[in-house]
């Protein structure tokens, strides 16, 4: 644990996403933290104490010189950035994932900076149990090959397996959270999986007529704000590789109609897989029928290590993360930064 008085110095990519905007207000309050510089693509008009921002394209090679400076000094790097869109481009989503993660990596080793921690996901696993209590983290970590988002986090899982073995000197810590949801994310998300013409108010529980119940559909979800503690806990700390990061409760097709008040059906999956093929075909809806397939197959987590190691403990159950999506996405409100932007700041 780093004392007081020697002071972080912290980096953020994808500052201004879901998990960025909770990550760099927790760490400004944190009195072990000087400092926090949080990169993005588009600044925003979002000022918090002990906050500076820079601008940084990770999908562009030139990035690698602006990276080379703003991570200069830095004591952690925290690499969240991502993009999810366009699906129908995968090309474009692994220029910025997988190559941008790969100068942020290099960046990282050249500027000396002694601690990273990278974001992960339930998504880079194998297919697995569903029941619980779940896997550890050393269940295999090759993904759903047919997903982009699954098979660019295996990727890097692969990659930084290597980083790792040749720069022992650098901590390297990753997260594999469940799903991550917030009030002030669910505009994004709505754009993200239902397209940006799916109104908000659509989604109110009580237009919602059934909740099919999937053959595999059992995920772990989890508050950003919890995700967030886990990973100031990771740059403070002094622990070393993965760690699962989930609300203690499976949310399966019983839960979701409980909290929507609404009748659960037994479905078949090849029929809702082809609607949903068909409307990503028709570029109706942006969310893939290859991650629809990815979910059904995620395996259930054991989150026993970060409990451990990391003193973690979430704060809000599952069904809270849940509730708070579902209210963000009625009424809109987003946040100050490009990625989050709802009704009031559009």
């Amino acid at each position: 644990m780093v004392s007081a008085s020697q002071g972080l110095r912290v980096v953020v990519t994808g500052a201004t996403g879901n998990v960025g905007t909770s990550l760099v207000r927790a760490l400004s309050q944190d009195p072990e933290v000087d400092s926090v510089l949080g990169l993005a693509r588009r600044l925003p008009d979002l000022t918090l104490p002990g906050v500076e921002w820079g601008r940084v394209d990770l999908s562009r090679p030139d990035s690698a010189r602006t990276l080379a400076s703003l991570l200069a000094g830095a004591d952690a790097v925290v690499h969240l950035a991502w993009r999810f869109q366009p699906t129908h481009d995968p090309v474009v989503t692994w220029r910025s994932n997988v190559e941008g993660s790969l100068r942020v990596f290099d960046a990282v080793r050249t500027a000396g900076v002694p601690s990273l921690v990278h974001a992960s996901s339930v998504g880079a696993y194998s297919p697995g149990p569903k029941r619980e209590p779940g896997v550890d983290e050393q269940w295999p970590t090759h993904g759903w090959p047919d997903a982009a988002y699954c098979r660019e986090k295996a990727y890097l899982e692969r990659v930084l397996d290597t980083f790792e073995l040749r720069h022992p000197q650098i901590r390297v810590a990753r997260m594999r959270p469940g799903f991550l949801f917030k009030e002030t994310a669910a505009p994004e998300q709505r754009r993200i999986f239902g397209g940006k013409y799916l109104p908000g108010v659509l989604l109110r529980p009580d237009l919602l007529p059934f909740v099919p119940d999937l053959e595999g559909l059992r995920f772990q979800v989890l508050h950003t704000d919890d995700a967030a503690e886990a990973y100031r806990l990771a740059v403070l700390g002094d622990v070393r590789g993965p760690f699962n990061l989930a609300a203690d409760t499976v949310t399966d097709a019983r839960a979701l109609g409980e909290l929507l008040d609404a009748r659960v059906v037994r479905a078949p999956v090849p029929l809702v897989r082809g609607a949903l093929a068909t409307a990503w075909h028709a570029r109706a809806v942006p969310a893939s029928p290859h991650l629809f397939d990815a979910v059904l197959r995620l395996p259930v987590m054991d989150c026993a290590r970060a409990r451990e190691e990391l003193g973690w403990r979430p704060r809000y159950s599952a069904s809270e993360a849940l509730n708070a999506f579902l209210h963000g996405v009625v009424s809109g409100e987003g946040e100050a930064t490009a990625p989050l932007a709802g009704s009031r700041w559009s």
